[in-house]
């Protein structure tokens, strides 16, 4: 096959490497070497470093304009915590070096930084001890749910089922599936919580646990939580808490206290790190006293002489779930974030991001269709239902957004709200931002009605068009953009 380079310029060089005068020892099979000429873009260093910046430029991120992803949103990465984890003895240290004796004062700090962390994390969601090493709140999920198998196990119990609502991350059930369980869908009642007389007839001894993210995904804090552990602790099952949605309550109420028995934590939505393109993130898991011994190793324990440590002997373990340390610069930036916002500022984050979403949902609330219309956490939940009387879709408003400058929100999620806009504007977005985006979808909202065939040609300020996004996912094509 002849590849075709649309910027290469037959003879053109952009640097020249010396021949090299290290002898070479070959031991690949003579079928797998490269050709002497191997077909090469042929371009200036100039040409390279233009290319490169154009498509940063088409890069669509945090730092260039407002995400209001619902439910697992990007939010500012605090340019403090950046340069932390860029700090030589953080980012320079292998996971090799010895913990103490010999080159130990290099793994120190980083040893220190999980501790405390740990620490932290155990005081703001009120759990007996956190483990660092999930790599995301997915992961964080498999985590947690293998410690409650483990727990049944250890205990003799034959446990077979996990409790979800309807409203639930798709993560849920796939965690619960995944550690052997089945999983069974508790549905949501009219107020969009879900409906606590059908939990208590499905709860029975074969129940293991319940996973329950509150606020849920209609953005909506469950009165009945505490209730509704005990429901679950009622048959010796566990309440797992899906922390995606703590900074919603962040420094107003803890995990622990409502009765929950296992928390896991998404570090890029609560505490402001990096996330987004798959990774990488950080889904500490926490747990209640009773599950401690389940952990996975490592743990960093704090010794007598006041060094630190990482701890393998702990028979009940379910083991290794992440190498070494997790994603250590993920944990290291969270870390600094919640030290930046201190104690009195952690209740501003979940005060911030309550304003923020109730003040989207009330000047839009003219405009389009709320899927519950009272007082929302963190996000709110809005439906194209409205639009579709002139055939206009959510997909249609999302594009639309796009050609205003603004990152779709969440759409046709929660799967119970027909043509589902979930938006999140997270506390950390000014009032003009904010503003700017109603006045964008009050706009979208309007030619709607009044021209809603041309809304759903958008986006036209891309690089690329409206896509068929079947025909997209089935034969994919990176080399043709036009």
């Amino acid at each position: 096959m002849k590849l075709v380079f649309e910027k290469s310029v037959q003879g053109r060089v952009g640097h020249e490497v010396a021949p090299s005068d290290v002898p070479t020892s070959i031991h690949l099979k003579e079928e797998f070497l490269r050709d002497d000429d191997p077909a090469l873009p042929e371009l200036s260093e100039l040409d390279v470093v233009r290319h490169y910046t154009e498509l940063s430029r088409a890069n669509f991120g945090v730092d260039t304009n407002f995400y209001p992803l619902g439910s697992c949103t990007m939010k500012y990465n605090p340019k403090m915590a950046e340069r932390i984890a860029a700090m030589p003895g953080f980012s320079d240290i292998h996971p090799l070096l010895p913990q103490l004796r010999g080159g130990g004062m290099l793994t120190q700090g980083a040893l220190e930084v999980i501790y405390d962390m740990d620490i932290a994390l155990r005081e703001i969601c009120g759990m007996a001890a956190f483990t660092m090493q999930p790599m995301a709140g997915a992961h964080g999920e498999l985590t947690g749910i293998m410690m409650m198998a483990a727990y049944h196990r250890a205990k003799g119990n034959k446990k077979k089922t996990i409790l979800v609502p309807d409203s639930a991350h798709g993560t849920n059930p796939a965690s619960a599936a995944i550690a052997g369980y089945t999983v069974k869908v508790v549905p949501s009642d009219d107020e969009g919580l879900m409906c606590l007389e059908v939990l208590k007839d499905m709860v029975d001894d074969e129940t293991a646990g319940l996973m329950l993210t509150c606020p849920n995904t209609l953005g909506l804090f469950n009165p009945h939580v505490k209730e509704i552990c005990d429901i679950i602790h009622s048959v010796d099952g566990l309440a797992y808490y899906d922390g995606a949605n703590l900074n919603a309550i962040v420094g107003k109420v803890r995990p622990g206290d409502m009765g929950f028995d296992i928390v896991h934590l998404n570090l890029h939505k609560t505490f402001a790190t990096p996330h987004g393109g798959g990774g990488p993130g950080a889904g500490p898991v926490g747990v209640c006293e009773r599950l401690v011994e389940f952990l996975p190793v490592s743990i960093v324990v704090k010794r007598d002489d006041g060094t630190y440590a990482l701890e393998y002997d702990r028979p009940n373990s379910i083991g290794y779930i992440a190498p070494f340390y997790g994603n250590f610069g993920i944990v290291l930036r969270a870390y600094a974030y919640i030290l930046m916002c201190g104690k009195e500022g952690l209740p501003r984050i979940a005060e911030n991001a309550v304003l923020n979403a109730n003040y989207i949902k009330e000047k839009l609330k003219p405009y389009f269709e709320i899927a519950v219309d009272k007082v929302c956490k963190h996000e709110c939940v809005f439906s194209a239902s409205k639009q579709n009387e002139h055939d206009v879709h959510g997909m249609d408003i999302a594009k639309g957004l796009i050609d205003e400058g603004y990152h779709p929100p969440t759409m046709y999620f929660p799967l119970i709200v027909k043509e589902a806009l979930m938006v999140e504007p997270t506390e950390t977005e000014s009032k003009e931002t904010i503003d700017g985006f109603i006045e964008a979808m009050i706009r979208i909202a309007k030619k709607a009605e009044a021209e809603p065939d041309e809304l759903t040609k958008a986006p036209l300020t891309t690089a690329v068009g409206r896509l068929d996004e079947t025909k997209a996912a089935k034969e994919l094509n990176l080399a043709d953009v036009g």
